[in-house]
């Protein structure tokens, strides 16, 4: 990491630098445009209306959100086309703030079950939202088998509901180092499948979607016309780790301080679970790593308090700042109200996490 921080930080801070991260929106921007797909970014990585424009600038069509709060957000903040990419269930309020929504954006939504279809029929989305149906491509988390999709795309039109097509999330990609390109293959085989049981059906297909920041360049080929990843814009730990990114593509680093290094063989810095969250794949070691410590771990976490073990590495003097690249970025921008912008080491701005919380 090429990056440093500026010296009047309150720490622990959010801190991203801004080049890296421009570079990392065009990059990506530029790879779907070469490869004649559509990027509807993901973007509860960075709930950010800032984050959202560069986006926007670049090319994106639309935003991916994963709920209705965020959908919320970045409609009130100027963006008009939004998918949920989630199986939104229309009850308990959300039924009127769809309404709201499909009626001053367009609005598409995950299915992937003929009771939730029928929620929204009931809640009036028939003809002001579309929906897309969920596949799983080997993540088995939620999605129908690519033969179930067409049967229950035609159901759901039966509803009065428009059927766009199909849309998967490849993150079996996520499982080990060396999964992303098979993870990606699943992708565009399943979603191929799924596109040719809707056609058995009698539904046209105008939109397939995959989405994964470890796949996206995988599965970017038809029968996909459309990708959603969300991390790339920041990258992290995971990310380097995988494969998919380098170290000097890591936009976003959690700025601590060492408080303490009473303990011999590791020093504790100000930024516990409570700002790098607890996210850990099997595979990877750690909380993250600090590269002002030749990259040396975080092994444990308290809530306000991080464990860096140092071995016989002579200790940093208590009161200095570094940089922990956390494992996973998505949960980590969630803890935090702001960025603070950086350009050249030096502090030049200061954004919102727009979308923090709003869960719902």
């Amino acid at each position: 990491m090429g990056w440093s921080l500026p010296e009047n930080l309150s720490t622990p801070a959010l801190v991203v630098d801004h080049d890296v991260l421009v570079a990392n929106v065009g990059r990506m921007a530029a790879r779907m445009r070469h490869r004649g797909v559509a990027l509807r970014p993901h973007a509860k990585t960075h709930k950010s209306l800032d984050v959202a424009a560069l986006q926007r600038d670049h090319g994106a069509t639309g935003l991916t959100v994963a709920t209705v709060g965020e959908a919320e957000v970045f409609a009130a903040g100027g963006h008009d086309d939004l998918f949920i990419a989630y199986p939104v269930i229309a009850k308990w309020g959300k039924t009127e703030r769809l309404a709201r929504l499909a009626a001053s954006v367009r609005l598409s939504l995950g299915v992937d079950s003929l009771p939730a279809a029928q929620l929204l029929v009931d809640g009036g989305l028939a003809g002001t939202a579309t929906v897309m149906v969920e596949v799983d491509t080997g993540q088995h988390r939620s999605g129908v088998p690519p033969e179930a999709a067409g049967p229950l795309a035609e159901a759901v039109a039966d509803l009065g509901l428009e059927v766009e097509g199909v849309f998967t999330h490849g993150g079996h990609g996520y499982w080990t180092p060396d999964a992303p390109a098979g993870a990606a293959r699943d992708e565009v085989a399943r979603l191929g499948q799924a596109v040719d049981s809707l056609a058995r059906w009698g539904i046209a297909t105008s939109r397939v979607s995959a989405g994964s920041s470890p796949t996206v360049l995988g599965s970017a080929m038809a029968p996909v016309t459309e990708e959603r990843p969300g991390t790339y814009v920041f990258n992290d730990r995971q990310q380097v780790a995988l494969g998919v990114a380098d170290s000097e593509q890591v936009a976003l680093v959690v700025a601590a301080t060492v408080v303490s290094t009473a303990v011999r063989g590791q020093v504790v810095i100000d930024a516990g679970s409570k700002s790098l969250g607890s996210d850990r794949p099997r595979w990877l070691e750690g909380f993250g790593t600090v590269p002002e410590l030749d990259g040396a771990m975080v092994t444990s976490l308290s809530e306000c308090h991080g464990i860096v073990v140092i071995d016989e590495r002579t200790p940093p003097r208590v009161g200095t700042m570094v940089r922990v690249v956390p494992n996973h970025v998505c949960p980590v921008v969630n803890l935090f109200d702001s960025y603070d912008v950086v350009v050249g080491g030096e502090l030049v701005d200061r954004w919102p996490v727009s979308a923090r919380g709003h869960l719902a």
